[in-house]
């Protein structure tokens, strides 16, 4: 059901207050006014803090005199059916003399043919008059409301532009009011005189700020790509199978809309590239929760931000959301002693998890598996859990031969990258890495080019994690190998899967064995 029905159904089922939350006022307005005029042919009124009511009831006290305009309402036409929109009124909802009379105005409001709406752009409502509204809430347009707009735009600009051009407009200005795109539409026709792939840009580059200035989700460029990644042949496999599953020929064939993956594993094993890689090599947009700033000090702010983070992401769908080191907000020892704020939080984002229709792939990543509740690790929140283990010596090998492509792409087959690999048993890719980088500092400062020599004199100086922290890791490491999750690295999946047929054999073998015996 959508807004409109929505609307339509609690106006005629008589309920005497609705609450709307919006930041799109016009919008609502038009809604409102083209529903309840044209199908209940009743009255609008409205009210602000500075004009009063329109049309206009002569009486200077209900301007500026929220407590006059409720007063106003009691008496207001009562045989005649109408609908009131207040605008700003619910930031006075907390004052005790409006709330006393907005609970004495119910009674008679339900015997008459009026309705009360409340505009707002969030919740504000005190929780003695909570259970007193309807909520509803207006999403941003659907890319049908986009079209719609920006041809009667186009056409009333007197513009032309081609099919093309026209579909990546739509597609740029998906996250964006109504509003917000008539404004933008009219800037860059001021700038360069007619609507151009130029136009594309100019939108992207506004809903990137517009995004980051929710300090929820940011909007973040990636140039990585899955063939950059060294080793993770496994996850690679499972990815490429479902590269098309955003297509309109997915859905026809009617595979389900995808949930998304966690990744799980020792860090520096390529966790965060994954993620921006997936986003790069499926040409979708890249949106990362700050799951710092999820969480507000004001009761009810953290619900709200994470409906928001949601409401943002399936606006623009399809897209990929990136929720990087998802333990640390949502660890079940977190749990206690915040009023219960992570557990809603959490019960939010697993519901909208299980079942969003929208394209939104989720990639999330975690450190370790231990603190995180059971519900979220659970089938059916994510379509797969990988875990990402340090690299194999291949792995090693295909990792050292990636990063020295990229800046040595004439010379990389000089070093010596099978010795590389052998040597660091215990390192993970970004440890990789950074050898490499080390190397080339210090044969810089010697005003020479590096070699593997100077790779392997950063091996013998460098402690990796995986040392520093070996109990840790092996623990993860145990835990993973034991077939509860499914491996990224293609080879340990072999050996896996190698090592429980023979568990399995040798299993049979002693059941016959007690058989015959």
């Amino acid at each position: 059901m959508n807004f409109e029905e929505e609307l339509l159904l609690v106006v005629k089922a008589k309920s005497p207050l609705i609450y709307i939350i919006s930041s799109e006022e016009e919008r609502v307005e038009y809604v409102i006014r083209k529903l309840i005029v044209s199908k209940l042919k009743r009255v609008i009124y409205t009210w602000d803090f500075i004009n009063g009511f329109n049309p206009t009831i002569l009486n200077e006290a209900y301007k500026r005199n929220p407590f006059e305009a409720l007063s106003k309402i009691r008496n207001l036409y009562s045989q005649v059916p109408s609908l009131i929109i207040l605008k700003d009124y619910s930031n006075f909802l907390s004052d005790l003399s409006i709330s006393r009379e907005l609970k004495n105005l119910l009674p008679l409001l339900r015997t008459q043919p009026k309705t009360l709406v409340f505009l707002h752009n969030e919740n504000v409502v005190t929780r003695e008059l909570i259970d007193k509204f309807v909520f509803l809430e207006l999403s941003l347009p659907t890319r049908e409301e986009i079209e719609k707009e920006l041809s009667r735009l186009i056409k009333r600009l007197d513009q032309k532009i081609s099919k093309d051009v026209f579909d990546l407009l739509v597609n740029s200005c998906r996250g964006l009011p109504l509003e917000k795109i008539r404004h933008l539409i009219a800037k860059a026709i001021a700038s360069n005189k007619q609507l151009t792939l130029s136009t594309v840009d100019f939108i992207l580059d506004e809903k990137r700020r517009a995004i980051s200035r929710t300090e929820i989700l940011q909007f973040w460029e990636s140039s990585h790509h899955l063939a950059d990644i060294g080793g993770l042949e496994g996850l690679k496999s499972w990815l490429n199978q479902r590269r098309l599953h955003f297509s309109e020929a997915a859905r026809n064939y009617g595979l389900l809309v995808p949930r998304g993956i966690l990744l799980v594993g020792v860090q520096g094993t390529g966790k965060s590239m994954v993620a921006k890689a997936i986003a790069n090599d499926w040409f979708l947009p890249l949106l990362r929760l700050d799951t710092g700033r999820l969480f507000g000090g004001i009761v009810g702010e953290s619900e709200r931000r994470i409906r928001e983070m949601i409401e943002i992401a399936e606006s623009l769908s399809p897209c990929v959301l990136w929720i990087d080191e998802i333990e640390k907000s949502f660890s079940s020892s977190n749990q206690y002693g915040d009023s219960g704020t992570t557990s809603r939080v959490l019960s939010t984002f697993l519901t909208w998890l299980a079942e969003k229709k929208s394209f939104v792939f989720v990639v999330a990543t975690a450190n370790t598996i231990e603190n995180l509740p059971f519900e979220l690790i659970r089938k059916g929140r994510f379509d797969e859990i990988f875990f990402l283990d340090l690299p194999t010596k291949n792995e090693r090998k295909s990792i050292f031969e990636v990063h020295l492509k990229q800046i040595r792409s004439e010379s990389w087959l000089s070093y010596d990258t099978n010795e590389l690999s052998k040597l660091t048993a215990y390192f993970s890719g970004a440890e990789i890495k950074q050898l490499i980088v080390e190397a080339m500092y210090q044969a810089f400062s010697e005003g020479r080019e590096f070699k593997t020599q100077d790779i392997i004199r950063e091996i013998d100086h460098c402690v990796p994690l995986a040392k520093l922290h070996k109990e840790a890791i092996q623990e993860l490491q145990s835990w993973a190998r034991s077939g509860r999750i499914r491996l990224g690295s293609e080879s340990l999946d072999t050996k896996l899967i190698e090592n429980t047929l023979v568990k399995n054999n040798n299993r049979r073998i002693n059941e016959i064995d007690d058989l015959n015996y």
